[in-house]
């Protein structure tokens, strides 16, 4: 008799997740996330799934709703993004 596997397949857990894009975050979250370096109030670039924080020029991913607050894990920002 073969054992009932009851993890969801990857492909079902996908669907778990609902219809948020993987950079989508909780609006109360942003109100209270400062940048750990300057803590200054952050941008929220939800296209691109970042935070941004401009005093720093760094942007901060957002993986899996979940802000990467690591500066080492941070994106410089080019001259030309503000």
């Amino acid at each position: 008799m073969k054992a009932h596997n009851s993890m969801p397949s990857p492909s079902a857990a996908s669907d778990l997740r609902g219809s948020e894009p993987p950079g989508d975050i909780d609006p109360r979250l942003l109100e209270v996330l400062v940048c750990p370096l300057t803590h200054t109030a952050l941008d929220y670039d939800r296209a691109a799934g970042e935070l941004i924080s401009r005093a720093a020029r760094l942007a901060y991913p957002i993986r899996g709703g979940v802000p990467v607050m690591l500066p080492e894990e941070a994106r410089a920002l080019d001259p030309a993004e503000g």
